[in-house]
């Protein structure tokens, strides 16, 4: 509120010129800023709009931000406007999200291999490995934040999400039918059913994920050199993002529809896809710096979760019948009701969250840029 009724006293008939009262103020994003693309995109994340830049005798904000750029001077500077860069092509970065799909596939092999203790052992040595792949993925690429970007808290619902995944169903099944009556024994017909193809699936999408992400990111940069306007520049990602969204779906469908052939388990479509969505989603608007979002979503979801095994297991205490009947009318209803209806919902909000800020152009600025 401070930039706007400043910007109202500099625009006033005694300002005699309101672009160096607005230099003045963003002087620091004009010095960082490699092209006007850039200020334009500062300058949105600071609240002008296209009709803030017609009191600049300005058509746009684009127009305004190249005006900023020409005045502040540089050393060498080009006669002609630097072009937007470009998302660079980096190989391995776009090959590294293939290691969760081959270390999760490796691991479904060696527990379907092993038994006993020796199962044990195997799987907590793919549990560590398929952490670590996963989180060079999220370190290194296009699912990658700026090192300097704070961490969301939102890696323990991640893995409660996929664990509910892999062992949730089963687990809620039993407790509605008076088990389990001992530990998980890695087995899809033990007393705690373990289901590994929507995990497996999950671990493969990582490669889609990655790549439909650095599609969307060089699409909506290069949109911003084709873009005379804020709005025009919206309007013409808007699709770019939904289009994403669809291919990643598109691909994670194909993925658990093979996984759970190939396994020769029950088809988790519905939970799998919503769950794969809910991540994806999550994980761009981290990427593009939006971290509240993802993390309140996550945990609403992960509770709803909890709070349904919850009262599964506390309508055996005496008088608590009634606790576990929503639960049980949902799985009654659909075997996988629980997880896709929570998650279904949490990747509906997120899809309408992330459709109001990733098609704005300061969502693109350049890493180490405050948006």
């Amino acid at each position: 509120m401070s930039d706007l009724g400043e910007l109202d006293r500099s625009t006033s008939p005694g300002a005699a010129d309101p672009v160096k009262a607005l230099l003045h103020r963003h002087r620091d994003l004009c010095l960082r800023a490699v092209d006007p693309l850039e200020i334009a995109a500062g300058l949105e994340a600071h609240g002008i709009t296209d009709r803030t830049a017609a009191r600049f005798r300005h058509r746009d904000v684009f127009s305004l931000a190249e005006e900023l750029y020409a005045r502040v001077p540089r050393d060498g500077d080009p006669s002609h406007i630097v072009p937007p860069r470009v998302v660079p092509f980096d190989r391995a970065a776009l090959l590294l999200p293939l290691l969760p799909g081959a270390v999760c596939a490796a691991s479904v092999v060696a527990l379907r291999h092993t038994d006993g203790e020796t199962r044990l052992y195997a799987a907590a040595a793919c549990v560590i490995a398929l952490t670590l792949a996963v989180r060079a993925v999220l370190r290194r690429g296009p699912l990658s934040t700026p090192a300097h970007a704070p961490r969301p808290a939102t890696a323990s619902w991640t893995c409660w999400l996929i664990g509910y995944a892999l062992l949730g169903d089963g687990l809620l099944h039993l407790g509605i039918t008076g088990g389990p009556d001992g530990p998980p024994d890695g087995t899809s017909g033990g007393h705690w059913p373990l289901t590994t193809a929507p995990v497996l699936a999950l671990a493969l999408a990582c490669a889609p994920a990655a790549w439909t992400t650095h599609l969307f990111t060089a699409r909506a940069r290069r949109r911003l050199s084709s873009s005379r306007g804020l709005e025009d520049f919206t309007a013409s990602v808007r699709p770019v993002l939904l289009g994403t969204f669809a291919l990643f779906l598109l691909a994670l469908t194909v993925l658990i529809a093979a996984t759970s052939a190939l396994l020769d388990e029950p088809s988790a479509l519905p939970g799998t896809l919503t769950l794969g969505a809910l991540l994806f989603l999550a994980r761009l608007l981290v990427v593009h710096g939006f971290t509240h979002a993802p993390k309140v979503v996550l945990t609403i979801t992960a509770g709803a979760q909890v709070t349904a095994l919850a009262t599964v297991f506390a309508a055996r205490l005496p008088g608590c019948d009634a606790l576990s009947a929503p639960v049980e009318a949902l799985t009654a209803w659909h075997s996988a009701a629980v997880p896709s209806l929570t998650c279904g919902v949490a990747a509906l909000t997120l899809l309408v969250h992330a459709s109001r800020r990733l098609p704005r152009a300061s969502a693109h600025l350049p890493p180490g840029r405050a948006r």
